[in-house]
């Protein structure tokens, strides 16, 4: 089942003495935190803080938050987690949030009762993605997150569709 509210940060120390607050960007580009009008610290979304300004600086993510104007203010936000309601972000065709990947059964685009597993973890290694897929005796196998691999991601069916490159998988041809 999808999160509604996606994890997107943390918020790690104040900076100056303005309220502003310093967090760790836990998504795939600083600018997407830094750029948020509003953030929530629960994963419910019950907690919403309103984002007056935003800026990346030095690997980390300044933010000013709306009613947050004191160096105490906002100590009280340290260590909590920010997320980001999916609805407020916009994924290109064939993007996906990670969370929604982990967990798809990953199965073989030719022969659909092949199963290889499940898809455990995404390693963004700079020119293409890769996945972790773990079979059901516990194998860990590594897939590029190529075109001519992942031929069909479906998120709401929970299933991604594969045609592994030669040896990949020791019994493919």
């Amino acid at each position: 089942m999808k999160k509604q509210f996606l994890e997107i940060g943390k918020i790690v120390a104040t900076h100056g003495i303005h309220g502003e607050v310093r967090c760790q960007a836990w998504c795939d580009d600083a600018e997407i935190l830094a750029g948020a009008d509003i953030l929530y610290y629960d994963s419910k979304g019950k907690n919403p803080l309103t984002v007056l300004g935003g800026r990346v600086h030095k690997n980390v993510v300044i933010l000013q938050i709306d009613g947050v104007t004191t160096v105490e203010a906002a100590q009280q936000l340290r260590n909590k987690i920010l997320f980001i309601n999916r609805n407020d972000l916009e994924l290109g065709e064939h993007d996906y949030f990670i969370q929604d990947l982990i967990g798809l059964t990953v199965m073989d685009a030719d022969c659909a009762e092949k199963v290889y597993g499940k898809l455990t973890d995404v390693m963004q290694t700079g020119a293409n993605d890769v996945y972790e897929i773990t079979g059901a005796d516990g194998t860990k196998k590594l897939i590029p997150a190529i075109s001519e691999v992942v031929l069909q991601t479906d998120v709401d069916h929970e299933i991604m569709m594969i045609r592994p490159l030669k040896g990949l998988f020791d019994d493919e041809d």
